[in-house]
């Protein structure tokens, strides 16, 4: 089984790169392979809404910009489940992520047939590092990607300054459960 987490932030010793961190060493106790991605160091361009809205990406779930995005979609095609980690900026997701999630639904979303990401299962991360006040809207947020691409919501964490202690101690024990497929 393999595990891709998927860490959003600029800070990778942060909370969020912990919290994707401590869930992938419990996806990898309970024996998958396991791979975190830093979307800040990928090539991501937001999308320009081509054709209209609704090019290349409606008609064939492919994108015309030329970065990393494609990799890595194929990439995660190939993981059993997803860890999604991202900071929580002003109650929301941050733009990384933002710009990341709004070129998967366009590309997913809109392709002839199910997606090769419908399915899967996925772990999300709402990483708050001031009062936490945002953590719930911002895992709204990301249910509503995860509804639009058909995922599988294995759990919502938040996560705040406040509980990062025993929420970073509670986190291998989703990797293991995410991996055992402890619904």
């Amino acid at each position: 089984m393999l595990v891709i987490g998927l860490q959003t932030s600029p800070n990778e010793d942060g909370l969020t790169a912990k919290a994707a961190k401590a869930v992938l060493e419990g996806a990898k106790g309970a024996g998958a392979e396991t791979e975190l991605i830093h979307l800040r160091k990928q090539d991501i361009q937001a999308c320009r809404a081509c054709e209209k809205g609704w090019g290349r990406c409606a008609r064939e779930g492919l994108c015309i910009i030329e970065d990393d995005m494609q990799a890595l979609r194929e990439r995660l095609y190939q993981a059993d489940a997803i860890v999604l980690s991202t900071p929580v900026y002003f109650g929301e997701v941050s733009e990384v992520t933002k710009c990341f999630l709004d070129r998967v639904r366009r590309c997913e979303r809109r392709m002839e047939g199910p997606s090769p990401l419908e399915g899967k299962p996925i772990l999300c991360i709402a990483a708050a590092g001031g009062s936490g006040g945002g953590t719930l809207s911002c895992l709204q947020i990301l249910d509503r990607y995860c509804s639009h691409l058909h995922l599988r919501v294995f759990d919502n964490v938040p996560l705040m300054r406040r509980s990062r202690e025993y929420m970073l101690a509670a986190l291998p024990a989703a990797g293991k459960a995410l991996v055992r497929g402890d619904w």
